[in-house]
Parts: C-alpha cells; sequence; structure tokens
C-alpha cells in the first residue's frame, strides 16, 4: 500500500488521513491540510481505499460502495505504517467516517489516541433524514470534527440538534462549505485561511489527548 508522508520528526504524533469519496490522496485540498498540518507539527500519512487506487491505472471508474466496506482496508493502512509515537486516525468526508467505523475498537486497544474528521458526512446530501451518525452517540475515543457551518452534508443548525457523544468535539469554520471553503466576499477569508485554522486546532486538541 503506498503511503505519502509529510513531516517525519522521530516520536511525533502521526495522523492518518484518507481521502473523500470522489477525490484522491494527492488532490490540492489534501496536499494543502497535509502540508499545514505539518508544518504546525504533526507527521501526516495518506493513502487510498482500493477503488481509487484502481482508477489510477485505469480500472472502474464507479462510485465507492458503502462505508463499511472500506474499514479493513484502513486497518491494512494502519497495519502498514510505521509509527513510533502516538497515531491519530481520520480523513476528509467518507474517509473520515470509515476511520470513525474502526476508531472505537482501535482506541480501546490502544493503538490510537483521537479520531480527525474533516468534513464529516453526517447525513446524505439533500436528505437530512439518512443521518450517519449513529455511532457516534456513544463513542468514547476522543474525536475532533472540523465543520463548516453551511456544509451540505450536516450545517451548524442541523448538528447542533445531535445527541452526540461528550467525547465530540466541534470546531466550526465559518460559512465553510464541505470542503470547509468560506465565501470570502462575505467573511473576509480564504480556503487557505480556514486550512490554517484547520491544522492549528488539530494540533493543539492532538496535544491534549498525549
Amino acid at each position: 500500500m503506498e503511503l505519502l508522508l509529510n513531516g517525519d520528526e522521530p516520536g511525533c504524533t502521526t495522523l492518518l488521513l484518507a481521502h473523500g469519496a470522489g477525490s484522491a490522496m494527492d488532490t490540492p485540498w489534501m496536499t494543502t491540510v497535509a502540508e499545514a498540518l505539518s508544518e504546525a507539527g504533526l507527521r501526516v500519512a495518506r493513502f487510498e481505499f482500493s477503488y481509487m487506487a484502481a482508477r489510477r491505472t485505469g480500472g472502474s471508474k464507479r462510485p465507492p460502495g458503502k462505508a463499511e466496506t472500506y474499514v479493513p482496508e484502513y486497518l491494512s493502512a494502519i497495519d502498514a505504517l510505521a509509527c513510533d509515537g502516538p497515531l491519530l486516525i481520520g480523513g476528509k468526508s467518507m474517509g473520515g467516517r470509515v476511520a470513525s467505523l474502526a476508531a472505537q475498537d482501535l482506541f480501546d486497544a490502544g493503538r490510537i489516541t483521537g479520531l480527525v474528521c474533516l468534513g464529516f458526512p453526517f447525513h446524505a446530501p439533500k436528505k437530512p433524514e439518512k443521518t450517519r451518525y449513529d455511532h457516534l452517540e456513544a463513542i468514547t475515543c476522543p474525536t475532533l470534527i472540523c465543520q463548516g457551518t453551511r456544509d451540505h452534508f450536516g450545517s451548524r443548525e442541523e448538528v447542533d440538534r445531535y445527541p452526540l457523544s461528550p467525547a465530540v468535539e466541534l470546531f466550526w469554520l465559518e460559512d465553510g462549505d464541505h470542503d470547509l471553503k468560506p465565501r470570502k466576499r462575505l467573511t473576509g477569508r480564504s480556503l487557505d485561511d480556514h486550512l490554517a485554522s484547520v491544522a492549528a486546532r488539530v494540533c493543539s486538541w492532538s496535544a491534549a489527548q498525549g
């Protein structure tokens, strides 16, 4: 399994990130996030699920299957990652959701110290009744979700009503969409500004997890 690494200080905290449903691990968005996190002090590793890796070699371009399908692949990525310090897992959108499905067992086993989700898909787009957060109601694994306030997979207005576990911390990006991008004409901030804020918050939060 191919891994992309940013930052490699001995013993530092590593964050393993998976991509979203439609984007590869080396998109500008993923690369910007990884670079910002590594500059803030984390070691960042990225990998791809099999369906996305197959697209690089002319394989099927069908959409991914259910998130549960890729939990074994996420576990394989953890096994492939050499890590001599604390380990966090997470990802963008679907990647974060897959990580969240494995997080509790990994935390209970002492293999990870926390979960980081960037733009969590709390519900299917335009289908707020089809929620995807039941497992986050009782999770005890420390969890940080960085979410745009106008994310169509879960806006602040919607998510504030969800009965999430006290272990789940939400970091809201004002006017951010599912990619955390704000409308600059309204906020005076850019996507890079928001991603820098995310990197700083993830690093300060991860330090508190030990």
